[in-house]
């Protein structure tokens, strides 16, 4: 069993057990519950700290385990002022200071048990390196200063890996080029921030990242959408985007794009940088997906800013995709002043990134244990993006170009497949049809600036448990769209 399904079956079952004991009263020792359900010490420990913080619980050491204290009753709270405090905007506000979270927490929140997770973010814990990170941290905590702190750039060694890594074999970008930031998405707002004022349009890739469109809107940012086809964003409409908006941004993810899978070809790549140049405009290159890349994909091409002699490209990277939710290390890279005003911003959010998680992802991709995990997970995504799309396919026998819902792109990196519904599917409906069939996915309209051209779902095939899991969540697709399209 599953390490996170056996500490939510006992915890339920301490939970339910919980009325045998008085209030104040002892619970039976961790040795007992061990034997008595057959679960390990470290279960037991975490169901138990579950049932604390519900305050269910209370741990008392070198006592026990006591069941809490009945608590009185709250009195009432009136929090309804505060729709008119969280709703008023001030003259000069640009922007609405809420934000929808929704297309992100569709992809952060962990599924409920039995049902087949087709829309997480991350790989499954089965294709994290696991035991490469306990040992990198375990090795990190032993260095000396390790607990000391860091220099507020980031520790000198990790931020030359990640140039070599961004730069390439040309060394086009220096260490001093580089930022290291606590993840991607803290990389992106960053970046948002120090780039744009607030009330301004940034130009987007249309369909995109639900999280950066939440970032850049939590910044008082409009995105403005720019469409793409099969070869990435459309640069005769960027050109157009920036004339018409008075733009000065434009964010893309030019390898294996989130949603669509989408390079971006060869021609378009010179393209992006000449009319973003032209219009005065920086680009952020948010290059999630390189270490994400295929057994069976061809060379992949440079990033943009190895390509971009003027500054014109921020680079975005990290380290978490590819390894684990929680190694949440990234890296900002840029040249000339703007550099100075990123660093500024991430100083005043967050001071630095803890000195521990870089010297253990300093230790990680040191270590012969990298490159090997790169291999298998290259691989592993290989076999299972074919599973996905085979089993869509006899699903639902078109692969896009039908009637029915289909598969326009397969890319060969990535861990996401664009599922394009018929015209008129409601696709809020067709999702939680999903649900209840027992298979999590996500609604394409997060992923949209504006108003979608066309309904869709985003499946991931890198948080399912494995290739049967993966045949099985296409077949409950199938019977949720019959339920919602009465099987046409």
């Amino acid at each position: 069993m599953h390490e996170r399904s056996s500490v939510a079956e006992l915890a339920a079952i301490l939970r339910d057990g919980l009325n045998r004991y008085s209030p104040g009263e002892k619970l039976p020792s961790s040795r007992a519950l061990i034997e008595r359900h057959r679960v390990s010490p470290v279960t037991v420990s975490r169901a138990l700290a579950e049932l604390a913080a519900e305050g269910l619980v209370v741990t008392r050491p070198g006592a026990g385990v006591f069941r809490a204290e009945a608590r009185q009753q709250a009195r009432p709270v009136d929090t309804s002022w505060q729709e008119i405090a969280l709703s008023a905007e001030a003259a000069g506000d640009h922007a609405p200071r809420g934000v929808d979270a929704s297309g992100v927490l569709a992809t952060l929140a962990a599924p409920a048990p039995g049902v087949i997770e087709l829309n997480g973010g991350y790989l499954h814990p089965a294709l994290q390196p696991e035991r490469a990170l306990a040992a990198a941290l375990a090795r990190a905590g032993r260095r000396p200063g390790a607990w000391g702190r860091p220099p507020m750039e980031g520790v000198t060694e990790l931020r030359a890996w990640f140039a070599r890594e961004i730069g390439g074999p040309g060394g086009a970008i220096a260490e001093s080029d580089v930022l290291v930031t606590a993840g991607g998405q803290s990389a992106l707002t960053t970046a948002l921030r120090a780039l744009a004022p607030p009330g301004a349009p940034v130009l987007v890739e249309s369909p995109t990242y639900p999280g950066m469109l939440a970032a850049a809107r939590a910044s008082g940012l409009r995105p403005v959408p720019v469409p793409m086809d099969a070869d990435g964003v459309r640069t005769d409409l960027l050109a157009e985007a920036f004339r018409a908006s008075g733009a000065r941004l434009f964010v893309c993810q030019p390898l294996f794009q989130n949603p669509t899978g989408a390079v971006l070809a060869t021609g378009r790549r010179a393209e992006v940088l000449r009319i973003a140049r032209a219009a005065g405009a920086f680009v952020v290159e948010d290059d999630f997906a390189r270490r994400l890349v295929h057994e069976d994909a061809p060379p992949l091409p440079p990033t943009l800013i190895s390509d971009d002699p003027d500054g014109t490209v921020v680079h975005v990277c990290s380290l978490t995709k590819a390894t684990s939710p929680s190694l949440r290390v990234g890296a900002l890279a840029a040249r000339g002043p703007v550099l100075d005003r990123l660093r500024a911003i991430q100083v005043v959010d967050s001071f630095f990134v803890p000195r521990p998680l870089q010297e253990a992802a300093l230790e990680l991709v040191g270590s012969p244990a990298w490159s090997r995990h790169l291999r298998a997970v290259s691989g592993q995504l290989a076999v299972r993006r074919e599973a996905l799309a085979a089993a869509l396919r006899l699903h639902f026998g078109n692969t896009g170009t039908g009637p029915g819902p289909g598969v326009r792109l397969v890319p060969p990196g990535g861990y996401h497949l664009w599922l394009r519904l018929p015209d008129g599917t409601d696709e809020e409906a067709f999702a939680g049809a999903a649900l209840r069939a027992g298979v999590a996915v996500a609604p394409g309209r997060p992923y949209f600036a504006a108003e979608p051209p066309a309904p869709h779902l985003r499946l991931t095939f890198a948080s399912a448990a494995g290739v049967a899991e993966l045949a099985e969540g296409a077949r409950r697709l199938r019977a949720a769209y019959g339920e919602v399209a009465g099987d046409r």
